[in-house]
């Protein structure tokens, strides 16, 4: 969550927000001088409000993030700390999470649970922002290697079905967790998937119509324009609410098939936002927001998470700017 914020504030300053640029030296500080074990332990998972260490374990999400928030402050700043806070980042993972087998790394250290999708998603995302911050081609090849995994073990290529969870060999995990499909995450692999096309021409064009069509079709509530949490892999919603970040991330997909396409994103783009700027963000206090709402449209939050500002920034950042 601190790695979100240092790229939430870096990419502000360079959106011409003042005071970006120290706010992102803050969380970066808090990473470097706190998070940070050393080179054998890695940075810990969760820390103290002392900066005291909670639990040092290593998580691939977490480092997706903090790979995600050195890539965006070295494209700020172009220094020679966050360079080196970049590679010794990505030389950590590579030597301790990833898997025997080469494809894919384990979620963390020691591993348990099912094999997850998510945490290498956003490491894709974060490979993919290191490779436009530096022009370096070794997470470009991470990148490669990355959207190679999606495609031929994550993704199902006819049905456009995205699952959470699967075994040791990247089988669909037995049972309902094998079936989960978080339309959300597809909306936000067809952005990702876009920029792999745009930045390095990866052929990912099938991908990105594939999730978005599913994700699309069986993803949103006609009634209410919000993004179903949950669906079955045959399109059923199994979870009627609705987070707020699904609905950011349906932005970011329609932005991936305009580029794509020249599809108009308009249509998509102002119901989504509609939605997050009077459902999720029109709280008291401004700065707050309700994070999710269930089936029959009840606030059910009792937190504001701070790691839903990434996903929103984002979010708008690229309406921004293809509307320049």
């Amino acid at each position: 969550v601190c790695g979100r914020q240092v790229y939430v504030f870096s990419h502000a300053q360079m959106l011409g927000w003042k005071g970006g640029a120290s706010l992102a030296d803050l969380g970066y500080e808090w990473l470097t001088k706190r998070a940070w074990l050393g080179q054998d332990k890695g940075f810990a998972r969760t820390l103290s409000r002392e900066g005291a260490v909670i639990d040092a374990t290593p998580d691939l999400y977490d480092y997706a993030f903090i790979l995600f928030a050195f890539a965006w402050r070295h494209r700020l700043l172009k220094d020679q700390e966050s360079l080196g806070w970049l590679h010794r980042t990505y030389d950590f993972v590579e030597a301790n999470l990833r898997h025997p087998s080469g494809q894919g790394y384990w979620n963390e250290l020691p591993n348990k649970g099912w094999r997850q999708q998510n945490p290498h998603m956003h490491f894709t995302e974060a490979c993919l922002a290191a490779f436009e911050a530096t022009g370096d081609e070794r997470f470009a090849l991470g990148v490669r290697d990355l959207v190679a995994l999606f495609q031929y073990r994550l993704f199902d290529r006819e049905t456009g079905t995205l699952a959470e969870y699967f075994t040791d060999d990247w089988q669909r995990a037995p049972g309902d967790d094998g079936r989960l499909v978080e339309p959300g995450h597809l909306m936000e692999w067809a952005w990702i998937l876009g920029s792999a096309h745009k930045l390095i021409g990866l052929r990912t064009e099938h991908d990105i119509r594939a999730a978005l069509r599913f994700a699309e079709t069986h993803g949103v509530n006609t009634a209410t324009g919000t993004v179903f949490d949950g669906l079955r892999d045959d399109g059923v919603p199994i979870n009627r609410a609705s987070r707020s970040w699904p609905n950011a991330e349906r932005i970011k997909g329609a932005i991936a098939l305009y580029e794509l396409d020249g599809f108009d994103p308009a249509p998509v783009i102002d119901q989504a936002a509609n939605v997050l700027l009077t459902r999720y963000l029109s709280r008291v206090p401004q700065g707050v927001w309700m994070d999710q709402y269930d089936a029959d449209g009840n606030g059910t939050s009792k937190t504001v998470p701070s790691s839903t500002l990434y996903h929103l920034f984002l979010a708008f950042a690229e309406a921004l700017r293809i509307s320049e």
